[in-house]
């Protein structure tokens, strides 16, 4: 008897996006043009932005119609995805690789213009500044590498089929979308920078609790991690319209100076709400420190700032002789303690800041070192999560740690917390990543701190070594959890030896306890 072919299920929506995604991918990679993953992910990301941007568009113009306003469109016809690209049988081959690549154009309409790219470069909002700036600064440094005009159509036409105005495909989206930054940075090997895994993104905003009306800054945003969860963050904190107004318009800021994770920020947000993303394109190390006044200042910054590269000579003249390097986690640093508000300005505390920093950070001598006696003599470096080997496998096995601190005051103890890998696993992989339950025991301890086997406290006073003269030797805040067996390592034999000792004295005082009480007993 033969058997009944079993009915296929239809595809859900995720699958149906991802579907259209990879078929864009394999179209692109038959174009000589393109030599890998990193050329071919800013086209598609392009692409979908201006998909996005114009069903976005049309769905505002709806609203407008139906309020009986006014709406003024970001891009003008036939500059709008709906005039060239989602045509039936539209513009292909080289003309459609002239109209987006020159600056002087036959267009879709038959009249003749700027190409696409140099419109979208020259677009300029009005009244301080709208969607059409963002436009224009994410194009400014956009490239279109693709060759073939015909498989650049068929790549539209795939895209063509995502409509960004459902609102399960753009919740669905936005998990792939993340998917695909996650690919980018696999792809990009030593811009590992731009992406700080989920959960310790997640972790990070869940300590320092962001409240609706203050701003929260990253300063090296890449592809807007933190600001896409704190922005969740905040959502739940919205019950007026009011509130969210404070939400769109004043609470999100952020940095990022590479064109590619520029793009990939601002459609990031765009995707999961924001209408006008206020992230400045440029090197947000490039002011003067002395220049940075109240008005700059925020009340929380979160970041994850690139360490393992070095600025120019240029950005150093920026900051304090004495506090020059070409670090740049260190120069961030202190970018972020001078960026935090000072009590009394709108916080009782003045601003905090959570940010990421490599082992390296915590042990650095000379410069470093002065920089760490400034945060603990004028800031109150609170807390240290010390993170396990991996977090950031494949693209580094450094160790890293998140630093917490605000300008409340001077150190006094800082508390260390120690994350462990799951039990039976030395260290994270690519493919057995930290997962956010593993901060359970931190989060419960955050708030009810007691030393135990993962916390322990130092005085800052401990860490700062000066010699007879009063000059600064180190300021080493690499210090162990006295309760592993690295500790015990690094420790010398003496100690070691005298410890034992006393612990030996303990155990007799203790039995000497026991066996007075037996006697007792007894009697």
């Amino acid at each position: 008897m033969a058997r009944k072919k079993k009915a296929e299920q239809p595809m859900t929506t995720a699958q149906q996006l991802g579907s259209i995604i990879k078929s864009a991918r394999q179209i692109m990679r038959k174009d000589k043009g393109l030599s890998g993953d990193l050329d071919r992910l800013p086209i598609l990301t392009w692409v979908m932005f201006l998909k996005f941007l114009d069903d976005l568009e049309q769905l505002r113009e709806t609203e407008a119609v139906l309020e009986g306003k006014a709406f003024q469109p970001a891009i003008e016809p036939p500059y709008r995805w709906r005039d060239w690209a989602a045509v039936e049988g539209g513009i292909t081959g080289d003309e459609l690789i002239a109209f987006i690549n020159q600056e002087h154009s036959v267009l879709p309409d038959g009249s003749e213009g700027p190409g696409l790219f140099a419109y979208l470069r020259n677009l300029q909002g009005a009244n301080g500044g709208d969607r059409r700036d963002v436009i224009a600064t994410v194009f400014k440094g956009m490239q279109n590498r693709m060759l073939n005009g015909y498989l650049l159509r068929d790549v539209i036409d795939k895209v063509n089929g995502i409509h960004f105005n459902s609102s399960e495909e753009m919740h669905t989206l936005s998990r792939l979308y993340e998917t695909m930054l996650r690919e980018m940075r696999d792809a990009a090997g030593d811009s590992g920078e731009f992406y700080t895994p989920r959960p310790v993104v997640r972790f990070m905003v869940e300590v320092t609790d962001p409240k609706l009306g203050e701003t929260i800054l990253d300063p090296a945003c890449g592809t807007g991690g933190f600001l896409v969860e704190a922005m969740s963050h905040l959502e739940k904190q919205c019950k007026t319209v009011e509130d969210r107004e404070t939400l769109q318009n004043s609470s999100l800021y952020g940095g990022e100076a590479k064109p590619l994770p520029y793009l990939l920020v601002q459609m990031n947000l765009l995707l999961h709400g924001l209408e006008y993303p206020r992230i400045d394109p440029g090197n947000s190390l490039r002011f003067p420190l002395r220049e940075v006044g109240d008005k700059e200042r925020v009340d929380l910054i979160l970041t994850n700032p690139p360490f393992g590269g070095e600025e120019e000579k240029g950005i150093l003249g920026n900051f304090p002789e004495d506090m020059q390097t070409a670090d740049t986690a260190m120069l961030f640093l202190q970018l972020i303690m001078r960026k935090l508000k000072r009590p009394g300005q709108g916080s009782e505390n003045g601003g905090r800041a959570a940010v990421v920093v490599p082992n390296g950070t915590l042990f650095a001598d000379g410069v470093a070192a002065r920089i760490k006696e400034d945060l603990l003599k004028n800031y109150n470096l609170h807390t240290i999560v010390r993170l396990p080997e991996g977090v950031f496998a494949p693209y580094t096995d450094i160790p890293a740690n998140l630093l917490f601190f605000d300008r409340s005051g001077p150190t006094g103890d800082i508390w260390f917390y120690q994350v462990l890998t799951p039990e039976g696993r030395k260290k994270y992989t690519k493919t057995k990543p930290m997962e956010y339950a593993e901060f359970d025991g931190c989060l419960a301890w955050w708030g009810k701190r007691k030393a135990n086997a993962h916390a322990w406290k130092v005085k800052a006073a401990d860490v700062l070594k000066y010699d007879e003269a009063g000059k600064l030797l180190s300021a080493n805040l690499d210090i162990k959890n006295p309760h592993s067996l690295e500790a015990l390592e690094h420790r010398p034999p003496e100690e070691l030896i005298a410890d034992m000792l006393e612990k030996e004295r303990r155990v007799m005082g203790i039995m000497e306890n026991m066996k007075a009480l037996l006697f007792e007993a007894k009697q």
